[in-house]
């Protein structure tokens, strides 16, 4: 962002004036503040800020305000929003603007700073992704004196002064950045002739911008990633592995799924890694026992090579390889507890971690003695207290040794994905994670927190591309306005925490923070739901338009044609046994009126085989009667009503009057797509700036499925990147998105976890497959019935040669770039079925880390291809070097720490580049 400092002519005066100017677009009864931290701007009390006043210019409504101050002034500020009591309503994000006023500044002068209003993307280069990782090497740069030496015949009468300012991260020691034009005094664009910047610290020179940075990354789960040493499933410390590979294929980045503690059902549903036992707590099924101890007794380690072997398999067997880790782990905690628990390391990581990690062991203790993750059937701790906590994790308790069992595996988490991110940081590349949008119903977080969650309600997203039937996660939706009475407190610790280990993150259903699909919590399935927060139908509303029999369009239209035509001979077995007749309709019995209540009875009929056809069948076509409704009504509010998704399918609405179609026609589209975007657009606002604020990680939010017109607005004005997938475009009228049209603050991929591979999606659909090959590719010809290693070459490098930030690929997709990586089927390199709500998330990656390390043709493919687009790669020297510097500053920290020498820095000395 371009700052132009205007020095305009004044009568001579003690003092200098600073004149503040900004454009913005404001609502009635809204101003815009400038606040600081100096006194005369407010000292960062914004109701003592100086208020602008507005004037419009063309199209624009610019606001200013001009306060004196002394003549070498200093203070840093930020533009707010303000109603007509000062009240805040937003800010400006990015930091802190510096204002330094040079010693040499003339008096008389009036200082114009012509600010533009700082959107999130500004500050994206002070993030720990690109300050500690891509540009940290730029933190050597040398400070040059602030002095403005003006011309002997410099006139302050009627002249003015341009200082350009740039935010110019990007650039290496011994480089110098020059402004260059058609002036003579700007060189006539000839650099060596141009005005040569200063470099004023914070990566902040004088000169307009440069091309954007650009970079390429690789995307795996944890537990896809294999080894040669791991034990059935990829480990923290395998990160190192692939580190080494992304740094050696030109990756500057490496994104995960959730890692956090996901064993709520003691079996293989928690493979799910969205749905969290704890939003804090690190998942035990990473650790890698063989670091646990240097003093491993000899049947230990014939264990963990037995172990191996068995476990060596096709895909993570979820339950034998967690329980064997948790076997083996609790024999050296055994051995080496006192040891450990005893150490200042511990004691230092406990202290930190207290306030997550005593309530998530005291959770774990409770679900193992109860056999239960339901905290509502804990008796009397059921009900979470700190008196309850203390007595649970009490020294004195008899049970003490299985809570310390659970601080112990906590501890070694910390340090095995510790030792792996700083790594990381050292080779130049960041470690992307991923913020799940919810948590497990019957979670520490839940437990602990009650107030901050809507038990009675289930998350999940309406129809999309995933799924035509909508999605119901299961997770409890959150109680906003509760999170907001401390600032979303909970939403910055989980942040923080995240914070400790990686430098870039994705915000999972980004959607979720502008509004969420609200199920029931006897929803099974995610199609009749409604959004919350929304402005619902009021039953007034509806009535002024002639819409009156609310319960007809409220309630399951079944006729008796229906049910012919879905059970067929067994109909009135089905009528009998689950409906009463109603009119000239039917209607649900009250035993089995809701999901939840059908499926218990068709599984205690399935028990007592009363059932003509498949349980599964049946429930499906019982299911679809439930949902043939128009109209939700709302179980706070019988006076409001929500439109079902989708309601145009239905028979209910068929069967309606032309008036009755015409009118709800119109609201379903007034509610889905025009009356909610204020709403959402400040509930945004008023959630995302916490997140975003709370850590100094890069942010990318998921965007994917029905998007709200409010959405890409407001993550601009955040400085949020989104996700762009090829076959999933954003515009209506494309089938397949187009690369070369992307926007610079997304990420774009040619697959994601939620879909099937690159391999995978081209072999399922030929018609698809052959407008593919003829809109995209360009060809006429017959399309391969697989996706060679050319198709695959071709979409790869349409993405990297994308103008987004980041193209991220996921590693199945890259290794489809080589025949001899392509000999299992495609179907089983698919991460998650989000059409299945119980889907075994398992797969492993069928070749070693090891082997694709030795593999130098793949290296240097992806590496050609990603030198050849633009995009920024490590320099595995510069890697080496940085890695070489950060173990020998450990090592010189411990010999200090020892009583050795302090740790010096060597400068070395390099010719100077030029940057323009």
């Amino acid at each position: 962002m371009a700052n132009l400092g205007k020095f305009s002519a004044a009568k001579a005066m003690k003092s200098v004036k600073v004149k503040f100017r900004i454009a913005y677009y404001t609502e009635w009864g809204q101003s815009l503040v400038v606040c600081g931290s100096e006194p005369t701007l407010g000292s960062w009390n914004v109701k003592k800020g100086l208020k602008l006043s507005p004037v419009h210019q063309g199209d624009e409504l610019i606001w200013s305000g001009t306060i004196a101050v002394p003549s070498e002034f200093s203070s840093e500020y930020s533009y707010y929003v303000v109603d007509d009591a000062k009240n805040v309503l937003r800010w400006e994000m990015g930091n802190k603007r510096n204002l330094f006023l040079p010693p040499s500044l003339q008096e008389g002068l009036t200082l114009e700073l012509r600010d533009l209003w700082q959107t999130g993307g500004d500050a994206l280069p002070f993030r720990s992704a690109f300050k500690d990782v891509i540009f940290c090497k730029n933190s050597t740069l040398t400070i040059e004196s602030s002095e403005v030496t003006l011309q002997d015949n410099f006139d302050p009468e009627g002249s003015v002064m341009v200082c350009f300012k740039i935010c110019c991260p990007n650039v290496e020691e011994g480089t110098s950045v020059y402004v260059i034009g058609s002036s003579t005094k700007l060189g006539q664009w000839k650099v060596q002739d141009g005005l040569k910047l200063r470099y004023t610290g914070e990566y902040i020179w004088e000169a307009y911008c440069e091309m954007p940075w650009r970079g390429a990354g690789v995307a795996i789960p944890m537990f896809s990633v294999r080894s040669e040493v791991d034990l059935g499933v990829g480990e923290f410390l395998d990160l190192k592995l692939l580190v080494d590979w992304a740094v050696e294929s030109g990756f500057h980045l490496v994104q995960l799924l959730p890692i956090n503690d996901t064993s709520v059902h003691g079996m293989w549903w928690d493979s799910y890694p969205y749905s969290s036992l704890s939003v804090f707590a690190l998942h035990p099924l990473y650790l890698r026992v063989q670091a646990l101890s240097d003093n491993m007794p000899e049947d230990i380690k014939n264990e963990i090579r037995n172990a191996k072997e068995a476990l060596d398999g096709k895909d993570v067997d979820y339950e034998a390889t967690l329980a064997t880790k948790l076997s083996i782990a609790k024999k050296i905690f055994i051995q080496e507890k006192d040891s450990i628990l005893n150490s200042s390391f511990f004691h230092k990581f406990f202290s930190e971690n207290e306030d997550w990690l005593k309530p998530y062991a005291a959770f774990c203790f409770l679900r193992d003695f109860f056999e239960t993750s339901d905290h509502s059937q804990w008796g009397s701790f059921s009900n979470y207290s700190k008196d309850k906590l203390e007595k649970l994790v009490s020294k004195d308790a008899l049970h003490y040794d299985t809570i310390c069992f659970h601080y112990y595996i906590q501890f070694h988490l910390h340090l095995q994905l510790s030792e792996a991110a700083e790594y990381a940081r050292a080779k130049g590349v960041i470690l992307k994670g991923d913020l799940p949008i919810g948590v497990d119903r019957n979670s520490v977080d839940t437990w602990v927190y009650p107030n901050l969650f809507r038990m009675n309600t289930s998350t999940g997203a309406p129809p999309d591309y995933f799924d035509k039937n909508g999605q119901n996660w299961g997770f409890p939706t959150y109680n906003w306005e509760e999170m907001s009475k401390d600032n979303y407190a909970w939403w910055r610790a989980r942040l923080t925490q995240m914070g400790k280990y990686f430098t870039a993150y994705r915000i999972d259903h980004i959607l979720g923070f502008f509004r969420i699909w609200e199920l029931p919590d006897h929803a099974m399935t995610g199609l009749i739901g409604k959004f919350r927060p929304s402005i619902p139908l009021s039953q007034e509303e509806l009535e002024r338009e002639g819409i009156w029999d609310f319960d007809r369009l409220t309630r399951p239209y079944v006729r008796k044609e229906f049910l012919q035509e879905k059970f067929g001979d067994s109909w009135t077995l089905i009528a009998a046994s689950f409906l009463n007749e109603y009119l000239d309709r039917y209607e649900f019995k009250e035993d089995c009126n809701t999901e939840r209540r059908i499926a218990a009875k068709l599984k205690s009929c399935a028990e007592r085989s009363m059932l003509p056809e498949s349980e599964d069948r049946i429930r499906r076509d019982l299911f679809d009667l439930l949902k043939n409704i128009v109209l939700i009504r709302d179980p706070e509010n019988p006076r409001n009503f929500y439109p079902r998704f989708n309601l145009e399918d239905t028979s209910s609405f068929r069967d309606l009057d032309d008036h009755s179609k015409n009118v709800l026609k119109r609201l379903y589209n007034d509610y889905y797509f025009h009356r909610q975007e204020k709403l959402w657009r400040e509930n945004a606002l008023k959630t995302l700036p916490v997140l975003l604020n709370s850590s100094d990680m890069l942010a990318c939010g998921e965007d994917l499925g029905l998007i709200p017109a409010c959405v890409h607005p407001v993550m601009q004005e955040l400085g949020l990147i989104g996700l762009r997938i090829q076959r999933m475009p954003s515009e209506p009228d494309l089938e397949f998105g187009i690369p070369s049209q992307y926007s610079y603050m997304t990420v774009c991929a040619p697959s994601c976890h939620d879909c099937s591979t690159l391999r995978a999606w081209w072999e399922e659909d030929e018609e698809r497959r052959h407008r593919f090959f003829k809109s995209v590719m360009g060809s006429d010809d017959l399309p391969p019935s697989r996706c060679l290693p050319d198709v695959a070459y071709f979409i790869i490098r349409q993405h990297i040669e994308a103008p987004s930030m980041w193209a991220i690929f996921p590693l199945q997709d890259l290794m489809a770039l080589k025949e001899e990586y392509m000999t299992r089927p495609a179907t089983e390199e698919t991460i998650n079925d989000p059409t299945n709500p119980k889907h075994y998330w398992r797969y492993r990656v069928h070749v070693t880390m090891e082997s694709l390390m030795k593999d130098k043709e793949l290296k240097a493919t992806i590496k050609d291809l990603i030198r050849g687009s633009g995009r920024s790669y490590p320099s595995l020297r510069e890697a080496e070097k940085q890695l070489g510097q950060e173990t020998a500053a450990i090592a010189l920290e411990k010999h200090h720490h020892s009583g050795g020498p302090e740790m010096i820095r060597n400068g070395v000395l390099q010719k100077e580049k030029i940057c323009v």
